[in-house]
């Protein structure tokens, strides 16, 4: 790494930080996948927006309850929504959660995710076949030797019958033994064979391709297919990701399965989902956390959409800035505005999206005390900067820049929400009347 001096300027050789390159590169090259319900049409791939995705953890064979969990997850933001069709009364129950979602009004395609039985199930129920918007195949459990065949030929060919694009995700926990069998004769014969590892990552990358190079024999259309290839390890799956985007063109679906859960399981996905996104890896995401007992699905969803905002990839709703809190910051408030104005924000945006457009890329900052909160009030688009200890009892709010006013007393929370409120509506409100 090369030194530096004091004004950022490279020596021996580099560059000044300015020409140094900033963002993400640019996004690798994928055919186009439509994922379609009604009116709605998702698009994955073809250097389109990264697409959220997430899934119900409900009984879908009880279809009221997975109907009211479809909607909080689409409410949340999640663009597909994955429900698990593993059984005869599972799968007549995905025409009824399909209608009730159109009563709601949401209009989020579904995805059947399949395994063991689902060639049956496919067959069997039409009307499941019909209502869903994509398949999720896992190459590795439709079955063995030439039942594995037929059964996989079974359900691409109720994807062709009834137009409807797949991902055939594989499963490092139910990768297909005999092509791994294959795989290690392969490698016994090297002069210097691979590790385990590394021929257990082959494996997913062949998997995936081969059975997609099947599914198109078959009739799938190339612009039907995504690839997943799911693993638990974060540096396995950056190693597998790159080798898939290195040997193929179909678009992606990435995602650390088993993340875990809590800041684990955040940290983990983050780990690993942003390095392959900041290589242009990555057509869809998928956080998969394991919830607290009886808690809140959407939350993996709220995440996905953080990991795309905060690398400047997609914008879904505004962001605070908040500092962290130190020996000058003794009082709370500053923390509980943070995350008044926050959930503010979020509880507006399903009302704002419609009437706001360019809402979503608002930036609030709430800061603690004078030594950085001026400044990172003044990079925001609205920012407050409140007392720390021993600093005067005053809160100098700034807009686009400026100070505008300053609060004081015991309702600064509310004025400034109000100011925040008065903002976006003068801001992004003129967007409606002056579209041009």
């Amino acid at each position: 790494m090369n030194e530096t001096d004091v004004n950022g300027a490279g020596v021996a050789g580099g560059c000044p930080a300015q020409a140094m390159p900033i963002g993400p590169q640019a996004r690798r090259a994928t055919r186009r996948v439509a994922i379609a319900w009604g009116a709605r049409q998702v698009r994955v791939g073809g250097a389109g927006p990264v697409v959220v995705q997430s899934m119900t953890n409900t009984d879908t064979a009880d279809a009221i309850g997975t109907a009211i969990q479809v909607r909080q997850l689409a409410a949340a933001g999640s663009e597909l929504v994955r429900i698990t069709v593993n059984s005869p009364d599972a799968a007549a129950a995905v025409a009824p959660i399909r209608e009730q979602l159109d009563r709601m009004g949401v209009d989020t395609p579904l995805v059947g995710d399949f395994h063991y039985n689902g060639h049956k199930l496919l067959t069997q129920y039409p009307d499941c076949a019909r209502a869903l918007s994509k398949y999720r195949i896992n190459p590795g459990n439709v079955g063995a030797g030439s039942r594995r065949d037929d059964n996989f030929a079974q359900m691409i060919d109720v994807a062709c019958r009834f137009g409807k694009p797949v991902r055939i995700g594989v499963n490092w926990g139910s990768l297909d033994q005999s092509l791994l069998a294959r795989l290690m004769d392969v490698n016994a014969a090297r002069a210097q064979p691979w590790e385990a590892a590394s021929v257990m990552r082959e494996a997913l990358v062949t998997s995936a391709i081969e059975s997609a190079q099947r599914a198109e024999q078959l009739g799938l259309g190339a612009d039907q297919i995504i690839l997943s290839a799911k693993v638990s390890s974060v540096q396995d799956l950056i190693a597998v990701y790159r080798e898939l985007a290195r040997r193929c063109d179909y678009p992606l679906h990435l995602g650390l399965t088993e993340a875990g859960m809590g800041s684990k399981g955040i940290v983990a996905s983050t780990a690993a989902l942003a390095v392959l996104l900041q290589e242009g890896i990555g057509d869809t995401i998928r956080v998969s956390l394991t919830p607290e007992p009886n808690g809140d699905r959407s939350r993996e969803v709220v995440v996905a959409q953080e990991i795309l905002q905060t690398m400047g990839l997609r914008a879904f709703a505004p962001m605070v800035v908040a500092c962290p809190g130190c020996g000058r910051t003794s009082s709370t408030f500053f923390q509980e505005l943070a995350d008044r104005i926050q959930r503010y924000l979020r509880e507006q945006m399903p009302i704002w999206r419609g009437h706001y457009p360019g809402v979503e890329t608002l930036q609030v900052a709430v800061m603690g005390c004078v030594v950085n909160g001026p400044g990172e009030s003044k990079h925001a688009d609205i920012g407050i900067s409140l007392p720390g200890a021993d600093e005067a009892p005053v809160a100098p709010v700034f807009i686009d820049g400026a100070r505008d006013v300053t609060l004081k007393g015991d309702r600064i929370a509310e004025e400034f929400q109000a100011i925040v409120e008065n903002y976006v509506r003068r801001r992004y409100g003129a967007a409606l009347k002056d579209p041009g």
